[in-house]
């Protein structure tokens, strides 16, 4: 249980963040600062650290304490076929249009442990474009991708991903695509190898590629305003000309600088063009 009085002030937080970017590389100063106070508390009181003092000692001197430190705080939340009638507008709207190219590029940025990016490539596989694809999924946290690179969910959630894979547009069954290793499901092997796993940030890294599509989903919520304007032009950077952007249902590019150079596909299930 979390200890009520375990709390920090706004210099302590600024304190914190100094030290995880000064001594591990993570910039976090431009997320939303009430929600990462929040995680920040709740993990002092998983472990029982009583003072900010205590924190800033542990996560200048223990590496091992560290790793789960930024596990716990990075909201982790993702399921396969998350919101289905995204990917079926995925697969009627935008589908057709990157048949139209000899080699396709997506980035699916913020992937967290796999899922969603496995769910896509999935549906792109049914519609005969995997094959074109070069698909980078991108994380910060390296636990993350290690997890997402060995392609393994809990089998417990499978029947609720069965479910959300048909209600997307799945055309086969969902188990024609692992394999069911103790409490595991293990993706199939065409699955992961269609996909490039890799480190990224999206606070300090720049454009990488070109893609005709990048998918960013729930994870801009979690960005104050001058992140979120920061992180839509690195993904207006990095798409080629009319090529589409696809984010989070709760997310907007309403507010956004460059909000005037995308079109909506589809407002509902938030997925834009480029236009400029």
């Amino acid at each position: 249980m979390i200890n009520p009085d375990c709390e920090l002030s706004t210099t302590e937080l600024d304190d914190i963040l100094t030290i995880v970017r000064l001594v591990h590389g993570y910039d976090l100063t431009m997320y939303a600062q009430a929600s990462l106070k929040r995680r920040i508390v709740r993990c002092m009181g998983l472990v029982k650290i009583q003072t900010a003092a205590d924190l800033r000692y542990r996560l200048t001197n223990d590496a091992i304490f560290f790793a789960w430190f930024l596990q716990t705080i990075m909201v982790n939340v993702t399921e396969m076929f998350r919101d289905p009638p995204f990917y079926s507008n995925l697969i009627e709207k935008v589908f057709p249009l990157l048949a139209s190219y000899p080699i396709i590029k997506i980035w699916h940025a913020g992937c967290s442990t796999g899922e969603e990016v496995y769910s896509m490539a999935i549906l792109l596989k049914e519609a005969n474009l995997l094959e074109r694809c070069r698909i980078y999924a991108t994380d910060l946290n390296a636990a993350n991708l290690d997890k997402a690179r060995q392609g393994i969910v809990n089998i417990q959630h499978m029947d609720d991903y069965a479910l959300n894979y048909k209600q997307a547009g799945g055309t086969h069954d969902l188990s024609d695509y692992y394999t069911v290793d103790g409490n595991h499901a293990v993706m199939q092997k065409s699955l992961r190898d269609s996909i490039l796993f890799a480190q990224h940030n999206l606070v300090t890294d720049r454009v990488f590629n070109e893609f005709q599509l990048v998918c960013c989903r729930n994870v801009l919520i979690y960005f104050n305003k001058d992140l979120q304007n920061h992180v839509i032009r690195l993904f207006h950077d990095s798409l080629a000309s009319l090529g589409y952007l696809a984010i989070g249902p709760k997310e907007s590019l309403m507010f956004t600088d460059l909000r005037n150079q995308f079109e909506p596909i589809n407002a509902e299930t938030r997925i834009f063009r480029r236009t400029r």
